[in-house]
């Protein structure tokens, strides 16, 4: 499978997917919080953040202009609240494709380690819920649905190594497909010994050197 089969927005999903509503203000990572516009400011720190690591790290999209990636992200306000939040919380987030099909841009997580603005927190509501003592604050799905964005797939998880070598000393939450989180199990991956491997953990896990990588189309 290509790196840009990935990409695809018809392609099926073997992970959980995150509803999002649209018309609807969204809840962020801080109770009451809500999802805004960003000020101009803003804005204009996230662009220059962007285009800084864009122009660094030509190997993860080789082909694209930078001209025309802004243009794409100044008509779409709300995903720049969300890459916003990923720079806020550690993503780091950079263009890693473009659906041709779509005209869509594909940002991932590109922190060298695991987002330090999100660890510590198991897979999902469920899990967290299922703690008896010493529950974590929050889920790696409702963070990211709050967000506004998905879990990096294994398979996406694996294409983003291809770029760089990630998470060499943190892991990351993958989405987990549901035949296996029904059994309370939930993915996460890392890169060690010049290797991606994938392991397990009970959902209800959590550990302070593990967040979750996310993707986001502009």
């Amino acid at each position: 499978m290509s790196f840009d089969d990935l990409f695809r927005k018809d392609r099926p999903n073997r992970g959980q997917l995150f509803t999002r509503r649209s018309n609807q203000k969204k809840t962020s990572m801080k109770s009451g919080e809500t999802k805004e516009e960003l000020s101009p400011e803003q804005r204009e720190a996230l662009l220059r953040a962007l285009k800084a690591r864009f122009e660094k790290n030509m190997n993860r999209h080789k082909d694209l202009e930078w001209a025309n990636v802004k243009a794409k992200l100044e008509a779409k306000t709300e995903q720049l609240w969300s890459l916003n939040e990923m720079e806020r919380t550690g993503g780091e987030p950079d263009v890693v494709g473009h659906d041709k099909k779509t005209g869509e841009y594909i940002f991932f997580d590109c922190s060298a380690e695991s987002p330090n603005g999100r660890r510590s927190v198991c897979y999902d509501r469920e899990g967290q819920e299922s703690r008896k003592e010493h529950k974590p604050e929050n889920n790696a799905i409702d963070m990211a649905a709050a967000i506004g964005i998905e879990l990096l797939t294994e398979e996406q998880y694996r294409a983003l190594q291809k770029l760089g070598n990630f998470d060499t000393k943190t892991s990351s939450w993958v989405q987990t497909p549901s035949n296996i989180r029904k059994l309370g199990g939930a993915l996460f991956c890392d890169h060690r010994f010049g290797h991606v491997f994938t392991y397990h953990n009970g959902a209800q896990s959590y550990y302070a050197a593990r967040a979750f990588r996310g993707s986001l189309r502009v």
